[in-house]
């Protein structure tokens, strides 16, 4: 993940439960892939949510991306 991205993303105890957010606002990295997933375009959720730059959103993607990359292992 490159620093300036994960710069992006905040993690502050009192605001959305702890949950990873862009830039402080309460707006989390979920919410962001919540409207990716449902078929939302970068370009419409820039309109909805003027105070986001399209960093805002790669963020997001990355974050998760590196979130989720990590081993699963299985009981036999």
């Amino acid at each position: 993940m490159s620093p300036e991205r994960l710069g992006r993303i905040s993690i502050e105890s009192g605001k959305c439960g702890g949950r990873p957010c862009i830039r402080g606002f309460r707006i989390r990295v979920t919410d962001i892939l919540e409207l990716l997933s449902a078929g939302a375009s970068i370009d419409e959720i820039l309109e909805d949510y003027a105070f986001l730059e399209r960093e805002d959103i790669l963020a997001a993607i990355e974050y998760a991306a590196h979130q989720a990359d990590h081993p699963v292992l299985l009981a036999s």
